[in-house]
């Protein structure tokens, strides 16, 4: 998928929502633990409620690694399912991967050619040579870490390396790679006060947001500091929506959830 028809579809929608899905087996309402694959249709429910108001999906790979080879296959069916069903929605793999050239070669070929994401999460300690098999991949996208909504990414990422905080050099250094037009970077929507010096650094780049919700990040914040004339922003919401009820109008709960967001954003964009 194109940055430019990313961009279509969140006009179109009125919307820069992405849903995560971070599926836990003890959360998931109980009635669907007797289908042979209560993840996938957890997943399914929830996209088919919602995908008229989200323009991304992001899988949390962790969350299907857990159960092993039954999570696999719950996780290729939801892309699968995704890419069949609604190829207008973005897809990320939040699998935070990052190592040697040959190794990223390997999961940048799992996650965006055999699975057919259209982008991967990738971790920039490692540097250049661990990040350009990933941007080598046309019309995918790689969102690099940048500026993490925990609370430990103040152990390493804000600290400063010859006077400037190491996410600064991050940013800075990750434009001169190659392909480097395909890069889209994660900040925490915690971190909103940082976005203003961010947007000096990469001014057009998407941003992957989470935090908007359970973590309390401010949307309004966020979109103050964040937005670019071109919106720029892909605020992630996960167990604020998916979770919003255990009973069986799960997906109903989850769709209401995702409205509110949606129509937050929809107000934002007709201010802009």
């Amino acid at each position: 998928m194109t940055t430019e028809f990313l961009i279509e579809q969140i006009h179109k929608k009125k919307s820069f929502l992405c849903v995560g899905l971070d599926v836990d087996l003890n959360k998931i309402p109980k009635h669907l633990l007797t289908e042979e694959d209560p993840i996938f249709e957890f997943n399914k429910a929830i996209i088919d409620a919602t995908h008229h108001l989200a323009v991304a999906y992001k899988p949390n790979i962790a969350f299907f690694e857990a159960y092993g080879l039954k999570g696999w296959q719950a996780l290729e069916k939801t892309i699968n399912y995704l890419n069949e069903k609604y190829p207008e929605v973005f897809t990320i793999a939040d699998a935070k991967r990052g190592d040697i050239g040959n190794t990223s070669k390997m999961y940048a070929k799992a996650f965006l050619e055999d699975l057919g994401f259209d982008s991967i999460t990738v971790a920039p300690y490692m540097g250049k040579d661990s990040v350009e098999p990933f941007l080598s991949f046309k019309d995918k996208h790689t969102i690099l870490l940048a500026l993490t909504s925990n609370e430990g990414a103040f152990d390493f990422q804000t600290q400063k390396v010859d006077g400037v905080e190491l996410y600064k050099k991050v940013l800075e250094t990750s434009k001169n790679w190659n392909h480097s037009e395909q890069l889209m970077y994660v900040v925490g929507a915690t971190k909103a006060e940082y976005l203003k010096e961010i947007r000096n650094i990469i001014p057009k780049s998407f941003l992957l947001v989470p935090g908007v919700g359970a973590q309390g990040g401010s949307l309004s914040e966020v979109c103050k500091y964040g937005m670019t004339e071109h919106v720029g922003l892909l605020i992630n919401s996960s167990r604020g929506i998916i979770y919003a009820s255990q009973k069986e109008n799960f997906a109903q709960a989850a769709a209401e959830k995702a409205l509110e967001l949606q129509q937050e954003m929809a107000a934002i964009l007709a201010a802009n």
